[in-house]
């Protein structure tokens, strides 16, 4: 029991530091892409309100990711364990080819086949739609493929609005669009660490406390509130400059006006999803507001290859995740 608890809290950490791996482009890709300011400024920023938005996280989202799955407290740490580091080790292997996976998704499918392999298919809260709420498994998916698209559209139809009115503004003015900007990306750093930190968070909790659920464990505690937060806002900066480099150079080349609408519309929408305990993955939702901003402008402004290159790998990440944090579980519970 011991070797599960100590594995768990690995497992949780290292998702936290993955999960700043895999989101690094989510603040900083726009103020790159907009060349306002240096990697090093940049990179301070969103490292500052990463852990901001870490530390004034509730726990929604960390509810809605632990009751994903349902089995005894004696087996809890061992699922969880398989499934983060399943997470982490599939998010670290794709990161490393420069594509900006999602470790929440990839949490989502590990979850599902460790609870599978744990207790059956009965040990996994599939849910759905409940009265137009998603909840469960397939709730949490249903949400992470609609916000993209979601924010696609917002990004669209603010930029559309937005380019109407810098038009006619004077060029000086212009310039403020740059300070709106570093203040967007402010934004989505609070959101992607309020929403990401608290998917560690929960983990982390309840591995720690013994317990199956994260009522049980009586909630999260400081100290596991501040290390997921500062590891989680750490990483974006230690590990995640290639996926930066690809996201603010890779799909768009729209102008700062696009970044900036692109910023307004991610911030909402994954703040819109924290508020109703919805985990969603903050680098899709950025990726296709950058894209849905393009499309804006004019959709050569899109390189839709690498587009469809990140998709491919979002389609194939859950069943991936679920096969091998299955196969991770049954390793684990012999090793225990």
């Amino acid at each position: 029991m011991v070797i599960m608890t100590v594995l768990g809290v690995v497992g949780a950490l290292a998702l936290a530091a993955l999960l700043g791996v895999s989101d690094a482009p989510n603040a900083a890709a726009a103020l790159l892409a907009a060349r306002t300011g240096s990697y090093a400024a940049v990179a301070a920023w969103s490292v500052a309100w990463h852990v901001a938005g870490g530390l004034l996280a509730g726990e929604a989202v960390a509810r809605t990711v632990v009751g994903l799955v349902h089995v005894g407290a004696g087996t809890t740490a061992t699922v969880l364990a398989a499934a983060s580091l399943t997470a982490v080790g599939f998010t670290w292997a794709t990161t490393r080819k420069g594509l900006p996976t999602s470790a929440s998704v990839s949490l989502v499918g590990g979850l599902a086949g460790a609870g599978i392999a744990a207790g059956g298919a009965g040990a996994v809260e599939w849910g759905g739609l409940v009265a137009g709420r998603p909840v469960g498994v397939l709730g949490v998916l249903i949400g992470i493929l609609l916000a993209p698209f979601l924010a696609a559209l917002v990004a669209g139809a603010v930029d559309h609005f937005a380019r109407r009115v810098a038009f006619r503004l004077p060029r000086a003015a212009r310039r403020e669009v740059h300070g709106g900007l570093w203040l967007a990306s402010a934004a989505v750093a609070v959101a992607d660490g309020t929403n990401d930190g608290q998917k560690a968070m929960g983990l982390l909790a309840v591995v720690v406390s013994g317990t199956a659920s994260l009522g049980a464990a009586g909630g999260i505690t400081a100290p596991e509130r501040v290390s997921c937060a500062v590891i989680l806002a750490a990483a974006t900066v230690l590990g995640g400059r290639k996926v930066v480099a690809r996201v603010s150079r890779g799909l768009s080349r729209g102008g700062a006006v696009d970044d900036l609408s692109a910023q307004c519309a991610s911030a909402g929408v994954v703040f819109l999803g924290g508020a109703i305990g919805l985990p969603l993955s903050t680098s899709t939702v950025v990726t296709s507001a950058m894209v849905g901003a393009g499309v804006s402008g004019r959709h050569r402004h899109v390189r839709w290859f690498g587009v469809l290159q990140i998709f491919v790998v979002w389609v194939l990440t859950v069943p991936a995740c679920a096969l091998v944090a299955a196969g991770a579980f049954e390793l684990l519970r012999w090793l225990r």
